[in-house]
């Protein structure tokens, strides 16, 4: 133990003349553990709740989708051909998507509809394990038994009009189909054959699924599509994948990937993450101001010591270095008792789930936490810098006290 350390340690286990130093500096640690604490929680919220959004627009959309420029696909299979060329892809699928009219005898309710090319689609999107009712299969199995055309709905959808498994729905395309005097309403009966719950309010309140002849069907597309899915071995080379893909098809396609869908989604919560780490940071600055405060009154109760010590051949920097290792200790403790204290509270909040959020506003259903070691580690080390920052003063005041005057009226 160098002999800095040592008077540092002893300063701060020695009782004080003044037990008011003594408060200031287990406030100022209370202070640094309390904005460390909130940091941790906090951030660690954020990052759950942008994880969990991500995880669950990824379950019921695919990484990538391919368009074609004003018009529908005639022919996917060309797509679909030029996507499962490139190695990173994993799936394509193609799909028709629509908005309708969902009508029964408890109301009726706007609603999204996407036809399905099962069992492919389930390699794209997860659908089946977001299903509390039914099997997708049974989409399939419904049209192969001459039975109405199925459906599975969104659980928010099911709940407003009061629907459940073995239902008859009928579902009006509002553009509808092609008559001699013009465009006229197209409506078809389906039966529910499954609901699902995805935990996102967005999705389970207006998302439907069809198999891929019905949805064709119902929006008069014949054989035609509106699209491709894609789903590719990693999620952040998809806008990578995209543009090769776009380049390949040629200029009447166009690709879109789900960093680009969900652009404005993901970007706010970056930003709400800086801020908030901007703003709880304060905290630890005000406590930073109680570190600066203990050192001062430190450094008028030891003068006669700070004189001794240098009139025995202390030089500046080491006197420097003990209150800046006193300080340094206070931020550290504190910045411990916080990470600890922090770390504590996220498990907490994983393993019991004991805030809910109402899903009618929020996208979720619980309060997410995801503990990410970076950002701990950011905190930690940001913590330690502001009280190391905060001793520089009072210990630059230390270092230039001069033995004599230190001493002259002891």
């Amino acid at each position: 133990m160098t002999f800095e350390v040592f008077v540092a340690l002893r300063y701060l286990r020695a009782k004080r003349k003044q037990t008011f130093i003594s408060l200031i500096t287990v406030l100022s640690m209370a202070g640094v553990a309390l904005g460390v604490c909130a940091l941790v929680v906090v951030l660690s919220v954020m990052s759950g709740f942008e994880n969990e959004l991500k995880n669950k627009i990824l379950g019921l959309n695919a990484h990538i989708m391919v368009f074609k420029s004003g018009d529908n696909m005639s022919d996917p299979r060309l797509v679909i051909a030029a996507a499962q060329a490139d190695p990173e892809v994993s799936v394509a699928t193609p799909y028709v998507y629509g908005q309708v009219m969902v009508v029964a005898s408890g109301g009726a309710s706007g609603a999204i509809v996407r036809g399905i090319d099962l069992p492919e689609a389930l390699k794209v999107i997860d659908l089946e394990h977001t299903m509390i009712q039914g099997s997708p299969q049974d989409l399939v199995d419904s049209g192969k038994r001459g039975e109405l055309p199925g459906i599975i709905l969104g659980s928010g959808v099911a709940r407003r009009l009061g629907l459940v498994r073995g239902s008859n729905v009928q579902l009006v395309n509002p553009l509808g189909e092609e008559t001699p005097v013009g465009r006229a309403p197209k409506s078809e009966p389906f039966r529910v054959v499954g609901i699902f719950e995805s935990g996102m309010y967005q999705y389970d309140s207006t998302l439907c699924y069809v198999s891929m002849r019905a949805g064709q069907e119902l929006f008069d597309l014949g054989r035609a599509v509106n699209g491709v899915e894609v789903r590719v071995k990693d999620i952040y080379r998809a806008d990578e994948v995209g543009r090769r893909l776009a380049k390949a098809l040629g200029p009447a396609y166009f690709a879109r990937d789900w960093m680009v869908m969900n652009h404005n989604l993901f970007a706010a919560l970056k930003l709400e993450k800086i801020t908030m780490f901007v703003i709880l940071i304060l905290i630890v600055l005000v406590a930073a101001f109680g570190i600066i405060s203990s050192l001062i009154m430190l450094v008028m109760e030891k003068t006669r010591d700070i004189g001794v010590l240098k009139a025995m051949g202390a030089t500046e920097a080491s006197v420097r270095r003990i209150f800046m290792l006193e300080g340094v200790v206070i931020g550290a403790v504190g910045t411990s008792a916080g990470l600890g204290l922090g770390l504590f509270l996220c498990w907490l909040l994983g393993k019991y789930k004991f805030i809910e959020l109402p899903k009618d506003v929020y996208a979720l259903s619980t309060l997410p936490v995801q503990v990410e070691p970076l950002t701990v580690l950011v905190v930690g080390c940001s913590a330690i810098l502001i009280s190391l920052l905060a001793t520089i003063y009072p210990a630059h005041a230390a270092g230039r006290l001069e033995p004599v005057r230190a001493l002259r009226y002891e």
